[in-house]
């Protein structure tokens, strides 16, 4: 056996020497026209089968290449039938391209590879990186917006943050909710590491079948990134753009005059007795508008370089990028720079190196994190500034709590944050035969983040200052690394074709941090702080804390592709997942997946019907789970601090208090997914519609309850297996390509879903899960989680009017009511107004996404129309829950207020804060739906003869603005508002929503 072996090995080696050694290239040049129009196709993909090099056709439609006499060159291009031509030693090679009579012919990134879209049982959407470049987002996902159906994104909005992703629902309430992100191969937590312009390509895995290869992590979906490799000739491309950010929908808030007059009617109402607070509001005048002070219009600016390229032996891409953004909050800005660097190897025809690698660094001034709610609240009567240039001070007014001057709070605050991250992998694929291969990719990230924090002596107002200067400093490590091995099979055998992989992967993920603080540092003009200059005694004692985690995995997946005739197609993956997040025997989990499809305008029954260019039915269901949970839930940790000591007989004796209450075990989290998809193309495949219906049920869901102090604990919460809950809806996608006369081209795609999230057990049973404390709402819960509703409802009491008069009081079951205050509904008929009178007040959990997205080609011009929107959605406005009785009103506040009878029976007196007006109820949520033009870029692109001449390839400017037009009923800055599942849509000083403008350009040479 093993003389048989060394033999096999001789002539394997023999093949692969034969094959280097007889492998000869010529330069093939050509043409490529639509084979009905005779028309240059611009852009055509021009390939070399089996290997990473190619490139693309001029604007002429011509293309050179270097390729072995005996390759095999693919030519493809969007809407048309890829062809595949033997070179066979020809020099000149013109080709033409039908349209394509099939639109499932083009190739998706899938888990592990590339399938056809033909070959796709699953729900799997792919977005261009030429489309996520036209939006000027510093984070890609971003730029999804609107684009895919049943994909949520909420901005936060502050420089460098990543924003909220949901697939299908939310599909985990306790841990990290977001998808799993692979770039190139590495998994990862978010991608605002991940320049937008290196971007070729992005693929949601929305159903359960598609993101079970990736079990551990797939149960909030899966976004597969492909970053940008070379193709073709050598070439440089410039890109850039500059403009500004303006704040839209600002709130108009109270001025002077109108301030004064509703604490005037506060306090009378409080204070019957007492004298006017302010004998004359008029002359107050319209005061100080602290959105103003604190809000600009904002910087931003963005260059981006790459270098790339291919031959028959290497491709390569090189791209530098520099970010600069100021945040609309004054003092806030944010700065980028990356680096990307990919290059493939074709090191022999067996033998393919490549590595790809992302290196990033940004600086932030940050700004105070409740600074738009202070300004939201501050006194109007308030100045910035005295005439001797000291700040005003709100405790020189008669205005009882307001305690804060904004602009001193910017002025003193003073945290800068710096994040450094390496990230990539390595890879080799090793041809063994022309149907097997094995691919190996060793990846990770190594990223370091910062935060300094100093807070000088100062004292502005009498309860703003700072005696004693702290330093505070924190550092946190990550140390991640994957190491992932595949080995596919893919063969056609006459009307067969089968794809077999088989995989395995190990990963590491490790976290440290560590935080200092500080007292009587002195204050350097160079900035240069350290903690070992300050003090360090009994009175002003240092501190420091660390911590860290742990997290290992083992898995082995594997999955079979099959198609017959390209009418029948069945797809099954299974994937086996260990953790050393959970203990015992659950730190296994097994994800299965299966999938089918029905290609039935394949069939020879359709051949002579002129209805369908294409018909596809598919179906699909899969296990998926979670880890994304903290590790060692179930331990048992105690605290033993000074404040647990008792004595006895005169001796201390040291106690212990639990700090957490656990279950004896914790599981993973398990969804089960069902998806029934149909897709159809009509009209010369100019036309095509898809839908899907969905239902993806998280089982063993892991919450976090809280309990009462009384068990004689000071843990808030308890975590475990505690629920089950389901997303269900529908989706559906269509698209229109379009051409008038020889100029005009254009396409139109829109998108519409419809979400409907329940909770279907609970291990409480009937009881709920309450949530959502905000200050404003006084530390009242303000959402509920129970059986058979939405997660994190909003929860509350239901208004029904206004008291317009003392008698009306008397008459009612509120009698330590003020007229004025609330009329809440008694829902329980018990005579009692009370918690018992709570009921669901909105829904924080969007039930309809939409999207419309366009581009239009004239000549030399494009423009690209994209519209969005949400539906079916509620906001808690906290904003308006004013509790300390000094706060600042809205103007629209203070136009329909109740200060006498008969003047409102919708919002209530100045009181609101007052009384029982402030606890959670109806009045306080409103509709977050809204509509928004999300971008709007027109671009010219001179024509190549005069580019030629300044000896570029391409030039062209465009001007471009996102987020121009908004249209909401919210009396907020936004009705985007995030948050954690059980605290979502709560809002309390979110980040304004606002427009961006821009000019740029792109260049290549």
């Amino acid at each position: 056996m093993k003389r048989i072996y060394k033999i096999s090995g001789l002539l394997l080696l023999f093949t692969f020497l034969s094959n280097l050694v007889f492998a000869q290239n010529v330069a093939v040049k050509g043409k490529v026209t639509d084979a009905k129009t005779g028309e240059a196709l611009i852009g055509v993909s021009v390939g070399i089968q089996g290997t990473t090099t190619g490139g693309q056709t001029d604007a002429n439609g011509a293309f050179s290449i270097s390729a072995p006499a005996n390759a095999v060159l693919q030519f493809s291009y969007l809407g048309y039938t890829t062809q595949s031509v033997p070179v066979s030693g020809r020099t000149t090679i013109d080709v033409k391209l039908g349209m394509s009579a099939n639109e499932l012919q083009q190739v998706v990134v899938v888990g592990y590879g590339t399938q056809r879209k033909l070959d796709v049982t699953g729900s799997v959407a792919s977005v261009k990186g030429e489309d996520i470049s036209k939006q000027a987002s510093t984070n890609a996902i971003s730029s999804l917006q609107g684009k895919v159906a049943g994909v949520q994104i909420t901005n936060n909005g502050s420089p460098g943050a990543s924003p909220e992703i949901r697939i299908r629902g939310l599909g985990t309430v306790y841990g990290n909710a977001n998808p799993l992100y692979v770039v190139d191969g590495v998994w990862f937590d978010d991608i605002s590491f991940l320049n937008p312009n290196d971007i070729e390509n992005m693929s949601i895995l929305k159903d359960a079948s598609s993101e079970s290869i990736y079990g551990v992590r797939a149960a909030n979906g899966v976004v597969l990134v492909t970053t940008k490799k070379g193709k073709g000739a050598p070439s440089i491309n410039y890109s850039a753009y500059a403009g500004w950010q303006k704040v839209t929908n600002q709130p108009k808030l109270a001025n002077g005059t109108e301030y004064a007059t509703l604490i005037n009617e506060m306090n009378q109402i409080q204070f019957p007795n007492d004298p006017l607070t302010f004998a004359d509001p008029a002359k107050f005048g319209n005061g100080t508008e602290w959105l103003n002070v604190v809000l600009r219009n904002a910087f931003t600016m963005k260059h981006d370089v790459t270098v790339s390229g291919s031959t028959d032996k290497s491709s390569y891409n090189f791209s530098a990028g520099y970010l600069k953004q100021q945040g609309v909050v004054t003092g806030n800005d944010y700065d980028r720079i990356t680096a990307h660097l990919q290059q493939d190897i074709q090191a022999t025809n067996f033998l393919k190196l490549g590595y790809n690698a992302v290196l990033q660094g940004s600086n932030s001034k940050d700004a105070p994190g409740a600074v738009i709610y202070k300004a939201f609240t501050a006194a109007p009567i308030v100045p910035v500034y005295y005439a001797d240039g000291t700040y005003g001070d709100p405790s020189d007014f008669p205005i009882g709590n307001a305690t804060n001057n904004p602009k001193a709070q910017l002025d003193f605050f003073n945290q800068k944050s710096k994040n450094y991250r390496l990230t990539g992998n390595i890879y080799a694929d090793v041809k063994f035969a022309k149907y097997l291969t094995f691919h190996t990719s060793f990846g990770g990230e190594f990223g370091q983040a910062e935060v300094l924090g100093y807070n000088p002596v100062y004292r502005a107002t009498a309860s703003q200052f700072n005696d004693n200067s702290d330093l505070n400093v924190s550092r946190s490590e990550v140390r991640n690394w994957i190491w992932e091995n595949t080995l596919t099979f893919d063969r056609t055998f006459k009307d067969h074709h089968l794809t077999v992989l088989a995989g395995q992967s190990s990963q590491r993920y490790k976290s440290y941090n560590i935080s200092a603080t500080a007292q009587n540092v002195p204050y350097t003009s160079d900035g240069d702080l350290y903690l070992t200059l300050g003090s360090n005694d009994t009175n002003f004692p240092r501190s420091i804390t660390d911590g860290g985690s742990l997290a290992t995995y083992e898995s082995y997946f594997g999955r079979v592709n099959y198609s017959f005739k390209d009418r029948y197609l069945l797809n099954a993956s299974f994937r086996a997942d260990g953790s050393s997040k959970f203990i015992g025997n659950q730190r296994w989990g097994y994800f299965p997946s299966v999938g089918a499809g029905w290609v039935v305008s394949n069939e020879e029954f359709m051949k002579d019907q002129h209805i369908f260019d294409n018909l596809k039915i598919r179906g699909s269901w899969g296990k998926i789970g979670n880890a994304s949970v903290p590790a060692n839930l179930s331990v048992l940790t105690v605290n033993n601090g000074g404040n647990f000591t008792a004595i006895y007989n005169g001796q201390p004796a040291t106690g212990a208090n639990i700090t957490t209450i656990v279950p004896p075990l914790t599981y993973w989290e398990r969804g089960v997914g069902t998806d029934v998809g149909v897709e159809m193309a009509f009209l010369g495949n100019r036309l095509t519609f898809e839908a899907d219906y969905y239902q993806k049920k998280t089982e063993q869901a892991i919450f976090a309850i809280p309990i009462l102090g009384s068990l004689g604990t000071s843990a808030g919460t308890i975590i475990g297996n505690q629920a089950t809950f389901q997303n269900q809806g529908f989706e559906f996608a269509a698209g229109w390509r379009g051409k008038v006369g020889s100029d005009l081209s254009y396409t139109i795609n829109g998108n519409f879903s419809i979400n409907n999230n329940k909770v279907l057990s609970t291990v409480t049973g009937a009881n709920p899960i309450y949530g959502g404390g905000a200050a404003a709402t006084g530390g009242q819960l303000s959402t509920r989680t129970i059986l058979g509703q939405p997660i994190g409802q909003f929860y509350g009491l239901v208004v029904d009017g206004i008291f317009q008069n003392a008698a009306q009081v008397a008459a009612s079951k509120q009698t330590d009511a003020s007229p004025g205050d609330f009329i809440y509904k008694d829902l329980n008929n018990d005579g009692v107004i009370d918690a018992k009178d709570r009921t669901v007040i909105g829904n924080p959990n969007p039930k309809y996404l939409y999207g419309l997205n366009t581009t239009f080609n004239y000549k030399e011009f494009d423009l690209t129309i994209d519209l969005q929107g949400v539906a079916g959605v509620d906001v808690y406005n906290a904003n308006k829950g004013l509790r300390y009785g000094s706060e600042n009103f809205t103007k629209d506040f203070f136009d329909n207020r109740w200060h006498g009878e008969g003047t409102s029976n919708t919002y209530p007196s100045a009181n609101i804060g007052g009384g029982n007006n402030y606890k959670p109820n109806s009045f306080f949520v409103e509709s977050g739906a809204y509509f928004r033009i999300r971008n709007l870029q027109l671009g010219y692109s001179l024509p190549n003869a005069v580019a030629n001449k300044l000896f570029m390839k391409r030039v062209r400017v465009f001007a471009s603005a996102q987020n121009i037009y908004n249209s909401f009923s919210y009396k907020g800055f936004n009705p985007e508002v995030g948050g954690s599942p059980t605290n979502a849509g709560i809002d309390n000083g979110a980040y304004p929503l606002y427009a961006t403008y821009n000019f740029g350009v792109n260049v290549t040479f």
